[in-house]
């Protein structure tokens, strides 16, 4: 919304000494009484009201639609069976292959977040491309 506005919001949290100053912070202080983003919520609890520092996080919106769960495993294997994909190197193939047969198995979110299994496909998916856009290379 803010970028349909022609506001850009996002630049303070881009800087880079932020983001690392962020990395860096302990993950019992990024998470702070418990709850991701927990110094964030501290750092605003006397700017912000009440409903919203607790309010439960809401990542990026995705789908759960079981057609891009399926679309998105294909372009896994196909990533799998590429000889060239670097990626199909990082991962462990029985793991990601035992999610495609059941994708609801996935018992908790991934990465903290309230990702699931299709965003793991899409991950690998993401990373395939990244190598391949910027000829990445092992050695």
């Amino acid at each position: 919304m803010s970028m349909y506005s022609g506001l850009e919001v996002r630049v303070p949290f881009c800087d880079h000494r932020i983001v690392e100053y962020a990395y860096n912070m302990p993950w019992d202080f990024k998470a702070l009484n418990g709850r991701e983003k927990g110094v964030v919520r501290r750092a605003f609890a006397h700017e912000l009201p009440e409903e919203i520092v607790l309010r439960k996080k809401s990542p990026y919106p995705k789908t759960f639609h079981p057609a891009y769960t399926r679309l998105c495993a294909d372009y896994v294997r196909r990533i799998f069976e590429d000889s060239d994909s670097i990626a199909a190197h990082l991962f462990n193939h029985a793991a990601v292959e035992a999610l495609m047969e059941r994708p609801e198995s996935l018992a908790e979110p991934w990465y903290g977040q309230l990702m699931r299994t299709p965003q793991i496909f899409a991950y690998i998916i993401q990373i395939d491309r990244w190598l391949r856009q910027y000829k990445v290379r092992l050695v």
